[in-house]
């Protein structure tokens, strides 16, 4: 594949990864505002489990297969990449239908773990049944990853990517049109309306199969031709084909559940924690702003950096195994810096509009709470951006296997800490363990790189100053324009004021950031290209 068919496949893939999450983030919107925190809350406590089951019932599998396909195919070998696609398949329905009966009968009990009796605003019952609407969706999901793999392994990034949008698309639709039907026309349950939603996730996979249904029908006689034209087939025993398969899943199984499992702890420690030091009454909207809502923003600009910056996990790779050590560690040096570069405004911009950003977008109810929790959690972004990318560089360099370890570590301290945290620093004190578990889980990742391959961070601290300098004229910016604003605008009254107090200071804000850093050419260093559009307006 050519370098410049590489780069546009990973654009599109970057393209529709981010699109794909920027509508997960703008349906929250309205849907907020038919369901009120409580409804998100409820939302949330089916999702999050749902999210770590249906990682562990992929194992891995489509980027597994996406790289075993890949490997083969440079072989020549079309036969066995066709026999593991089919062989990963038949895998992923069993286990796929393995993880539906344990969610489904199991709902009880996760609704226990996650409430020890009804709460004033939501009940076991609601939670149990949420979840048992959202695990019909693992029947189908899991196969119809590993097919998108199988296009990627075939260096094909167009069906994941259409498929990908489509399937958000049908998902969102259905969830807005269904709870709009139970809430606003029929007057329905809450918790009704959240089932459907949750239902949404099974309509957007079949979606998703519709679409890569269409793609295989298209090329089927090609790949069929080309198996044909192999004059040596080797029929490779399918226990060796699928112990293969796993060598290559285990690492990329880790990175998948990390984020979820931190969610996933706060959502069974957080409600029991919280009422024990007699703040019950605001668990449920406090855990909806920073584990449901809050993490559909602040997921935003870690999808835009780690996309960039996975783009180059190929070229380390192939760096590596060459032995280009000079080449290897500035393309890890520039995967470092793009989290940096993309995150690291993007979390001071969100930290100082939080109150307008949140109150904008969902409501200015609670504002006080909901604002506060989520300005606590934005800089989680700029660890969970690093955590991704450092665990694939790992992946790259061939010391996957230590992701297991700094993951754990992240973890075990995270279960450690949670409930002291909470007890003692009330609702932000879930968000303060998940900013240092997840810092230790990158620090263990960057020693280890330092360790394997002698990799040196004098140049990326030295762009990170740059980086932090020109973030900080930002923030001085973004705090003159709140303070002339405030003096006309009320934010906490008037959602209409606060939409205009986030547009002005995220324009101004993010406007100074990226003419400090195209005119400095940080922008050019970093990525290693320039823009000429961007070079006529400014002359360049």
């Amino acid at each position: 594949m050519s370098s410049s068919n590489f780069l546009r496949g990973t654009l599109l893939l970057t393209g529709a990864s981010f699109l794909s999450k920027f509508l997960g983030m703008i349906y929250v919107i309205p849907f907020t505002n038919m369901v009120g925190n409580t409804g998100m809350t409820l939302y949330g406590y089916a999702y999050i489990p749902y999210t770590i089951l249906l990682s562990i019932s992929t194992v891995g599998m489509p980027l597994a297969v996406s790289k075993f396909v890949a490997k083969y195919n440079t072989l020549n070998d079309y036969y066995t990449s066709m026999r593991m696609f089919k062989v990963g398949t038949v895998l992923m329905l069993i286990t796929g239908f393995i993880a539906f009966l344990i969610m489904y009968f199991g709902a009880g009990l996760i609704a226990g773990w996650t409430m020890e009796a009804d709460s004033k605003y939501i009940s076991l019952d609601e939670v149990k049944h949420v979840i048992q609407m959202i695990s019909f969706s693992l029947i189908i999901i899991p196969s119809m990853a590993i097919m998108r793999g199988f296009f990627q392994g075939n260096q094909s990034m167009g069906p994941t990517a259409v498929s990908q949008v489509v399937e958000q698309i049908i998902r969102i639709v259905f969830l807005l049109v269904a709870v709009f039907i139970v809430m606003m026309v029929l007057n329905g349950e809450k918790s009704t309306a959240i089932g459907f939603a949750t239902f949404s996730a099974f309509i957007g996979g079949l979606a998703s199969w519709v679409i890569l249904g269409f793609y295989w029908k298209k090329r089927k006689k090609h790949l069929n031709a080309t198996i044909d034209k192999q004059k040596h087939k080797e029929k490779i025993p399918i226990a060796t084909l699928t112990k293969e398969l796993f060598s290559y899943a285990g690492p990329f199984i880790l990175v998948g559940i990390a984020i979820p499992m931190y969610q996933l702890i706060d959502q069974f420690t957080f409600n029991d924690a919280m009422s024990e030091i007699g703040k019950s009454d605001i668990a449920d909207i406090a855990f909806s702003a920073f584990n449901v809502q809050g993490h559909k923003l602040v997921i935003i600009p870690v999808t835009i950096a780690t996309g960039l910056s996975l783009a180059l996990i190929p070229e380390i790779t192939n760096a590596y195994n060459a032995r280009d050590m000079i080449k290897l560690k500035q393309q890890i040096n520039q995967a470092l810096q793009i989290i940096m570069f993309f995150v690291l405004p993007a979390v001071f911009g969100l930290v100082l509009l939080a109150d307008p950003i949140y109150g904008s977008l969902f409501k200015i109810d609670n504002l006080e709470i909901t604002g506060k929790v989520f300005a606590w959690y934005a800089p989680v972004a700029l660890t969970f951006a690093f955590f991704t990318v450092t665990s694939s560089i790992l992946q790259g360099i061939e010391k996957q296997n230590f992701t297991l370890i700094s993951l754990s570590a992240g973890i075990l301290t995270k279960v450690l800490l949670n409930s002291i945290f909470i007890q003692a620093f009330e609702e932000v004190g879930a968000i303060v363990v998940t900013m240092i578990a997840t810092s230790i889980a990158v620090i263990l990742n960057l020693w280890q790189i330092k360790k394997a391959i002698n990799f040196q961070y004098r140049k990326f601290v030295k762009l990170s100053l740059l980086m932090l300098i020109f973030t900080s004229i930002m923030v001085i910016a973004i705090l003159v324009v709140k303070a002339i604003l405030a003096k006309f605008l009320d934010i906490y009254d008037n959602r209409f004021d606060a939409i205009i107090m986030m547009l002005v200071g995220v324009g101004v804000g993010g406007s100074i950031y990226l003419y400090l850093g195209y005119t400095s050419t940080l922008f050019e260093r970093i990525t290693g290209r320039r823009i000429a559009v961007i070079d006529k307006l400014l002359r360049r």
